[in-house]
């Protein structure tokens, strides 16, 4: 186990410089408005379905989801996805009623004046069995986003659970810094029956996948990398994805850029 510890420090360290590029990217320093909080939406909506369906993958690989039962993996991958799965799929909402974390954000959006029309045709797409790649193009997603879900979507067909694994634990949505957060809060000060919502995600998001989520990946993480070979695998994968944010951090940038 030491040297497991050793191989995640050592990731760290590699991907240090790709996560404080996004941690300080200078997006958040051109959010003033509503109008540039409902652009950043628009993009990141996709970053949040595509966790969702990265946690999904991880637990249908790691636990047994289909009938008749049978015991699948280590029992204790077993708790530490399933444990997440529930925090994140069917957490509250500020009313108290049951939604899922993106369900949660399709909210903020309706709530902020967002446009939800393309996150909800593509959805309409998936749930009609319309591959994601295709459900991408037909509706003209901005190819930052697209590039960042088709990428997600290459580790989820490559069956390799230690690389889906690293790149939701290292890769993921605690790389929203507390920058942003407060422009949020701010923001909602100003616009409460536009933002509050949004304030709620985030400050929730905070609370149910704090340390206490970021520390149950990990370990998942350490579960399912058992090799020299699979760290490097891994660390490979979290750093082009990291960069894929960047480059969607990049996008929605120049489009508030142009607005402006």
């Amino acid at each position: 186990m030491q040297i497991t510890k050793n191989q995640t420090e050592q990731l760290n360290i590699e991907i240090k410089d790709l996560r404080n590029q996004i941690v300080n990217h200078k997006v958040y320093g051109l959010i003033n408005d509503l109008s540039d909080v409902k652009i950043f939406m628009q993009h990141h909506i996709f970053a949040v379905w595509d966790f969702m369906s990265l946690l999904k993958a991880l637990q249908n690989n790691l636990t047994c989801t289909a009938v008749p039962w049978v015991p699948i993996g280590n029992a204790d991958t077993r708790f530490l996805i399933n444990e997440i799965v529930v925090g994140e799929e069917s957490d509250v909402d500020q009313n108290g009623i049951r939604k899922s974390h993106f369900e949660l954000y399709l909210d903020a959006m309706n709530q902020s004046g967002a446009d939800t029309t393309q996150i909800q045709n593509f959805i309409g797409d998936i749930k009609g069995n319309v591959s994601v790649k295709s459900a991408l193009d037909q509706n003209k997603v901005a190819k930052a986003a697209k590039d960042f879900v088709n990428y997600t979507f290459k580790i989820i067909e490559s069956k390799k659970t230690h690389l889906q694994a690293a790149i939701f634990t290292f890769g993921r949505e605690d790389l929203i810094p507390d920058m942003f957060i407060s422009i949020v809060r701010d923001l909602a000060e100003k616009f409460p029956q536009q933002i509050s919502t949004l304030k709620y995600y985030l400050e929730r998001h905070i609370e149910v996948d704090g340390d206490h989520h970021s520390n149950l990946a990990i370990k998942m993480t350490e579960h399912l990398c058992q090799t020299d070979e699979q760290w490097q695998e891994a660390t490979l994968a979290v750093k082009e994805a990291l960069q894929l944010r960047i480059n969607l951090w990049n996008a929605i940038y120049e489009q508030i850029i142009q607005k402006n």
